[in-house]
């Protein structure tokens, strides 16, 4: 008996030194990977918006409390009856529960009944277990007798000794055997086993201890689901057990076994909601249509359907017209289709829902400087970089926006000629700007200020930057060629120029630029090819045609330079100087009449510029004296 005990308490010592191992390890992981998540949070609780979990936000401690009540009821109804299934349970997919008289509260009533009942039949069954056999096992002519459905004593009238040897624990005589038994369970046992797994990993989702970012998550369900089949399964053995007849207790299995198949249905249902991302939200559109419908625009705007998408965007509005988020959305969608003026609508709509969603006043700074509201742009940009870094959805994403906003605002300023401000800026942006910001546009702006200031050692080294930052940045490339052109630094400078068009052969800005680097080396023919070769790439581009019909006019290619002011003038038909310059090179080349009418044209929208004014009366001049027209017709024009 000694040598069987000293045995049992080794092996004992053993397993609790493995389990203690075990659940160190688990823990030690645990608290790495939650410092990770933290870290990845900025060292910030997470936070969420109202709409995540509306009971949370309710002022009435009477809604909160009925609610979170009812909410575990939902959960096990959803382990019950997974009929309504959705990826998201956000918003108003569960009502709140605000009154007593909510016909909801008797769920809960029955919910939280029936868990108290299990409780206390595993409990009394434990302590019943526990005064009866007194911590040890009773052994009888040999048997063991256990409290439980697992072995039953056979009854004493009948013939019960089997000839196995009689030994007793307290004996004297020791242990001649030590018998294992294989009976299962009590049921109690597994009662309360079965509600500990089913609850104890469900109590973080609770509401109780902390407000959660959800209202109902079926993840959450995952392993409290264990707990509810051996629930079940352990509900379906007591049941075949008190059953007497052999009828019933047939039917037990067969019920068990259309319940397992009803259940495989549903979930090989439910994997084809799971197929993709557009059956999935369309599934979960009967539980949170607005949700459902906004996540599904996403998806069809990735998949080109646009018109599908937008139906999508109005139809999650529709259901909730407050989503910052889709309203954002949906002005981009209206922005990318160059709707603007609704874009705009839309975007002011979003920062109205939400004041701190800095994307909205990028976007919005962006179309009103495109429009040329450029006053309206810049509070736009400064209210954007004035946005406190706190309580917000996603504080990556909102200091990205921020610094875009800064990087705009600063080169508005650059091209007003605002040189020290937009370096102010630009500066701010720096400081701003988060890890994963990607910072070469910046660094080459930053550059280009300072170049106009002509602070060349400064401009090089951001440039420097620029392309530290990303070495196939074209922008850079072009930018510091034409700071070492300056310098004197020619053969550097090419180098420049041409790795710009090597990264990219089919941008026409590249040989533009390029052609401008020959035109100042005096070499015209090279120039010349340039400048085709860009208007050719980017015959849509107005600057890109401007520049070239300039390089082809300073190379003495009038007949090409003509060719290309007048798809500039097509591009841009209102522009008094794309008119003005076409005039002045049909001028050039002879075609007076055609000449004319585009002087008079730039001077209709521009009526004071001096130099089309001087161009005309040069016109006149030469119109007059060759007979084609008369000094009464000039002077009739009143220029």
């Amino acid at each position: 008996m000694n040598c069987c005990a000293f045995d049992l308490n080794v092996d004992f010592g053993k397993k609790n030194a493995s389990v203690l191992l075990s659940l160190g390890a688990l823990a030690s992981w645990g608290v790495i990977l939650l410092s990770a998540r933290l870290y990845w949070m900025g060292n910030k609780p997470p936070n969420f918006s109202n709409s995540d979990n509306p009971a949370a936000d309710s002022p009435h401690f009477l809604t909160r409390t009925l609610t979170f009540l009812h909410l575990p009821a939902a959960n096990a109804w959803l382990l019950l009856c997974p009929d309504r299934l959705s990826f998201d349970w956000s918003m108003d997919a569960v009502p709140l529960v605000r009154s007593l008289a909510d016909w909801r509260n008797l769920h809960t009533v029955a919910f939280y009944g029936g868990l108290f009942l299990l409780a206390l039949f595993g409990l009394r069954g434990q302590n019943s277990n526990a005064k009866e056999t007194n911590g040890k096992a009773h052994v009888t002519n040999g048997k063991s007798i256990t409290n439980g459905n697992g072995y039953h004593a056979p009854d004493s009238n009948h013939n019960t000794d089997l000839g196995f040897p009689k030994t007793t624990l307290n004996g004297s005589a020791g242990l001649h055997h030590c018998p294992r038994q294989a009976s299962l369970p009590p049921t109690e046992s597994l009662v309360l086993f079965s509600l500990g797994t089913l609850s104890l990993p469900f109590i973080p989702a609770t509401n109780l201890f902390f407000y959660v970012g959800f209202v109902i998550a079926e993840r959450v369900l995952y392993i409290p689901s264990i707990g509810f089949c051996l629930l079940v399964a352990t509900g379906a053995r007591t049941l075949y057990v008190r059953l007497r007849t052999r009828g019933c207790r047939a039917l037990v299995p067969c019920l068990c076994v259309g319940l397992v198949l009803l259940n495989g249905l549903r979930t090989v249902q439910r994997n084809k909601d799971w197929s993709n991302e557009e059956n999935l939200y369309k599934s979960g559109i009967n539980v949170n249509p607005a949700k459902a419908w906004g996540n599904l625009g996403n998806v069809l705007k990735n998949q080109g359907k646009m018109a599908e998408a937008e139906t999508a965007y109005r139809n999650a509005l529709h259901y909730r017209g407050n989503m910052a988020d889709m309203l954002y959305n949906l002005g981009l969608l209206l922005q990318e289709n160059e709707r603007f003026s609704e874009a705009l609508h839309y975007y002011k709509l979003a920062i109205g829902s939400r004041p701190t969603l800095a994307s909205a006043y990028l976007n919005t700074g962006i179309i009103l400087m495109n429009q040329g509201n450029l006053e309206e742009a810049k509070r736009t940009f400064l209210t954007c970089a004035d946005i406190p870094d706190e309580n917000l959805k996603d504080p990556h994403a909102h200091k990205s926006s921020v610094t875009s906003c800064l990087y705009n605002l600063g080169k508005l300023l650059h091209e007003q000629g605002q040189q020290e401000e937009a370096l102010s800026v630009y500066k701010e942006a720096v400081q701003k700007m988060p890890r994963q910001f990607a910072p070469h546009s910046l660094f080459n702006m930053m550059g280009e200020a300072y170049m106009r200031m002509n602070k060349l050692e400064e401009a090089a080294h951001w440039y420097r930057e620029s392309l530290r930052a990303k070495p196939d940045h074209i922008p850079a490339h072009l930018t510091y060629g034409k700071l070492l052109s300056i310098s004197g630094q020619k053969t550097e400078a090419e180098k420049y120029y041409l790795r710009a068009i090597q990264l990219d052969p089919t941008k026409g800005n590249c040989y533009m630029h390029y052609g401008q680097f020959l035109l100042e080396q005096s070499r015209l023919g090279e120039a010349a090819e340039m400048a085709e070769r860009a208007a050719e790439l980017d015959d849509s581009e107005f600057d890109v045609v401007f520049s070239a019909a300039h390089m082809l006019r300073q190379a003495n290619l009038n007949e090409a330079a003509e060719r290309q002011y007048e798809r500039a003038a097509s591009l841009r038909p209102d522009y008094p100087a794309a008119l003005m310059n076409l005039g002045a090179i049909l001028h050039l080349n002879g075609k007076l009449p055609e000449a004319e009418a585009n002087y008079l044209r730039a001077l209709h929208l521009k009526p004071d510029d001096a130099i089309t004014q001087s161009n005309l009366r040069k016109l006149w001049n030469i119109m007059e004296r060759q007979g084609l027209r008369t000094k009464l017709g000039m002077q009739g024009d009143g220029v």
